[in-house]
């Protein structure tokens, strides 16, 4: 019984991640041009809303075209290995009480782990395709990604300290009294600059600057590994939005409605900001993103663990 009752919430899962990761390029475009002040997708079904139907038809009936010069098998398995890590991060997310695919006593490394697993996707893309402009792009975002997952894993130590436990409902538990945001408000801000990093979002999105690199990493892809690649950003981005919500924010807590209403309620409202930050804000050079990394966000990162771990210390003696 509680092996169907785990392929259940498996399935339960990856059909829920994967329709919200596909959806999102519809919503997105629909609120950049709400917040730009201009017209999103209109034409396809009421208020655009088959938009991302034609979308799938598009891409499954372009050419699936790989050059002569790439690596054939690094070339088509680097498009799945992102939406592979995305997906497997989720194992571990906790949507409401004694809800998850599984409690390790080591979600928190379980996740920095798999989120690390992204860079291999970015850095197979560019080399296996035997373009100056994927190589390019590939090692901008492997640079990126690699210096952020540094912060991304100190950020979310004071919240470890705080909890006394890696595991994320553990976590969630511990957040009764107050929500983990506040206590670790630093935390919380490196937190979600280094997932903004990872997930290669605007004002991060050098490894893709269209003016400068085409399409970066993936200038050589077309349709279905094209799209899996935008499958595998959403992906992310959801990731991120719902680690941010289990870790910062109380997870399933909140009154009157259930716990899974409030944890996708949460989860949205950060997926949105993500949305937001592409409106509004431009792309940063490199060397203003690397200096940030390591000038900014190192010395904030640790002088945050060292104060954290002073106060825990401090109160249990």
């Amino acid at each position: 019984m509680q092996v169907i009752l785990s392929l259940i919430t498996i399935a339960a899962v990856l059909l829920v991640v994967v329709m919200i990761a596909a959806n999102l390029t519809f919503i997105e475009r629909r609120l950049l041009g709400l917040w730009q002040d201009r017209y999103g997708p209109n034409r396809v079904g009421p208020f655009g809303s088959l938009q991302l139907i034609a979308d799938m038809i598009k891409i499954f009936m372009k050419e699936d075209w790989i050059p002569p010069f790439a690596d054939r098998p690094v070339f088509v398995i680097a498009s799945a290995i992102g939406v592979t890590a995305a997906l497997m991060s989720f194992v571990v997310v906790p949507f409401m009480k004694h809800v998850e695919v599984v409690d390790l006593n080591i979600g928190v490394l379980f996740f920095l782990a798999f989120s690390s697993l992204g860079v291999y996707s970015v850095a197979l893309a560019g080399w296996s395709s035997d373009n100056k402009y994927a190589l390019l792009g590939s090692l901008r975002g492997v640079a990126q990604m690699l210096s952020y997952e540094v912060f991304m894993g100190l950020s979310l130590m004071g919240v470890v300290m705080l909890a006394g436990s890696f595991s994320l409902p553990a976590i969630v538990a511990a957040q009764g009294r107050i929500w983990f945001v506040v206590p670790q408000f630093v935390g919380f801000l490196i937190f979600l600059i280094a997932g903004v990093a990872e997930t290669r979002r605007l004002p991060f999105d050098l490894p893709e600057a269209e003016s400068e690199l085409v399409a970066g990493y993936h200038t050589e892809y077309s349709s279905l590994k094209f799209g899996m690649f935008f499958i595998g950003e959403y992906a992310g981005i959801t990731v991120i939005s719902a680690f941010i919500t289990v870790l910062f924010f109380g997870g399933w807590r909140g009154p009157f409605l259930p716990g899974v209403v409030w944890f996708f309620v949460k989860t949205f409202a950060f997926i949105f900001l993500f949305i937001l930050l592409r409106a509004t804000l431009p792309r940063l050079r490199y060397d203003q993103l690397m200096g940030l990394a390591w000038k900014v966000l190192l010395p904030l990162a640790l002088l945050n663990v060292l104060a954290t771990g002073a106060i825990v210390v401090a109160l249990h003696q």
